[in-house]
């Protein structure tokens, strides 16, 4: 994972960025999937966070995620970007669905 990129990033209020972790190229029965068929990845580990949303009575929510958290994600939830050649996820911390242990 490309370290010195997720440091550049910073999110902004309640914005998750994630790293999707890439499934297997094989799947049972040692069938080979094109890239062109496999579907977007629903997990990835939480790389950076931002400190939090403000609420209406002007406090700082606290964050769910944190740096280092496998996470589950909506298919097509947030913005993809690309940063010194690694690809990105900004979300909102409300698109994870969940962590996973």
């Amino acid at each position: 994972m490309g370290k010195k990129a997720a440091a550049r990033i910073q999110p902004l209020a309640d914005r998750v960025v994630v790293k999707a972790l890439e499934e297997s190229e094989q799947m049972r029965g040692g069938l080979y999937i094109p890239d062109t068929a496999k579907e977007k990845p629903s997990q990835g580990e939480v790389v950076a966070v931002g400190p939090g949303k403000i609420s209406d009575d002007g406090t700082r929510l606290e964050m769910d995620v944190k740096v280092g958290d496998k996470v589950l994600y909506g298919k097509y939830s947030g913005t993809d970007v690309t940063l010194d050649g690694e690809e990105y996820l900004i979300l909102r911390e409300s698109d994870v669905l969940a962590v996973i242990n």
